[in-house]
């Protein structure tokens, strides 16, 4: 049952004692306000790097070439060195268990039109498994098959600001749209977390551009979707295989570091990964002694408000107060405090953030925040410390004979 008096009590007792109460409770606010601000800018570095990636599969691979800056084998150095279609079977059929997508990339910038409107792209033609590296989202239609490289049929796929621009009163898949000359049919129109930019792409077929672009079979790039079940280590030194593998198909040097240049998201994942361990752990170690710092503070404070109401419990007791009832009032005292600061903290901490984190972007430190679970379970550690705190000299004053408490300095 609600017992006013008792309430009545506390608040007095609070009331009674600003400066106390304020001490206490500006320990466990400044401490939950620190967590707080640690672990959101620590989300926000997180952010940071996820959004760096979030169009791009995670177990990907670039192989890129330039101009050899070295002599090798007798060939003189400037060799540009380019791709063909026999370089991609080759790592299809030799690296077989450790690819779970492959597809090749010709760049070529185009003049799109549709009607009365048009403007410029830049044109990828690619392979099927192009969709799954680059995470694009087809919302309309479909995206390029194997049936299109077999027949170079001329489709392509639209991002959805190419449709916007070109297609206004009308939807694109369907249509034909004219590339530079060549009139292709739009088979599907795709979405893409990465942004504009790449919502402003045109994808055909690889064998299309190569017959249409040349009537060749050059391609400028390879990219590969690695065996997810292959750990970091595996995936660097696969990656490793491949830079060794085909410099030396193409007679390139092994120090020669601009002919083959070979990306790979394993060495970047793994060097975030460890960087957000360590970040995390750091974060923890200080978050924690923190919050220990405000269960100390707190219990010191505790301590010594028994001890100043000494006198008043040795009162109590003669006028017939149960220990129990002792050990309640101070008890409440003590969880209501931390309560109501660690709240403050946590909305002053939960308002720092907001406020100044459209700035932090500057440096790296994107929409930071932090969960409400974490906060709210930092701020019962606080609640079940100060009640602790508070519980084991009220527990212990509450035994101390009444002519004892009174004589007490």
């Amino acid at each position: 049952m609600f017992d006013l008096d008792l309430w009545r009590e506390i608040f007095q007792s609070i009331n009674k004692n600003r400066t106390r109460s304020l001490l206490s409770g500006f320990t466990i606010a400044f401490a939950i306000l620190l967590f707080t601000i640690l672990f959101g800018i620590a989300n926000g570095l997180q952010n940071t790097f996820k959004d760096a990636f979030v169009d791009d599969a995670k177990n990907s691979i670039v192989i890129r070439t330039g101009r050899t800056t070295k002599a090798h084998n007798g060939l003189q150095a400037g060799r540009w060195i380019r791709l063909k279609n026999e370089d991609f079977s080759f790592l299809d059929e030799a690296y077989k268990d450790k690819i779970q997508y492959l597809t090749a990339r010709i760049y070529k910038n185009v003049n799109a039109s549709y009607k009365n409107e048009s403007n410029n792209y830049t044109l990828r033609a690619v392979h099927p498994d192009h969709q799954f590296l680059e995470k694009t989202l087809v919302k309309k239609g479909r995206y390029i098959n194997q049936n299109d490289l077999k027949h170079k049929t001329k489709v392509a796929v639209i991002g959805r600001l190419v449709e916007e621009d070109l297609f206004i009163k009308t939807e694109a898949t369907g249509k034909y749209i004219n590339l530079s000359g060549v009139q292709y049919k739009v088979v599907g129109v795709f979405n893409d977390d990465g942004g504009d930019n790449e919502e402003r792409l045109i994808y055909i077929p690889v064998t299309t551009a190569q017959l249409i672009y040349g009537n060749n079979d050059y391609i400028d790039q390879i990219n590969i979707g690695y065996n997810p079940k292959l750990n970091y280590n595996q995936a660097i030194g696969f990656g490793n295989d491949l830079t060794k593998e085909l410099k030396k198909r193409f007679n390139i040097a092994r120090d020669d570091q601009r002919a083959i240049r070979v990306m790979n998201m394993a060495e970047a994942t793994k060097s975030i990964d460890s960087m957000m361990v360590g970040l995390g752990i750091i974060i923890l170690v200080i978050g924690f002694g923190t919050l220990i710092a405000g269960v100390v503070g707190i219990s010191n404070i505790m301590i010594f408000i028994v001890k100043e109401r000494t006198k008043e419990i040795g009162i109590r007791k003669a006028l017939g107060a149960s220990p129990k009832s002792i050990v309640s009032i101070i008890l409440i005292e003590a969880i209501l405090i931390t309560a109501i600061a660690g709240y403050m903290g946590l909305l002053i901490g939960f308002g720092v953030l907001k406020l100044v984190g459209p700035s932090l972007e500057t440096y790296f430190i994107k929409d930071p925040s932090v969960s409400n679970a974490l906060v709210f379970g930092a701020t019962m550690t606080l609640i079940i410390a100060g009640a602790i705190a508070g519980y084991v000299p009220a527990k212990r004053a509450s035994k101390i004979k009444p002519i004892i408490a009174l004589r007490n300095d």
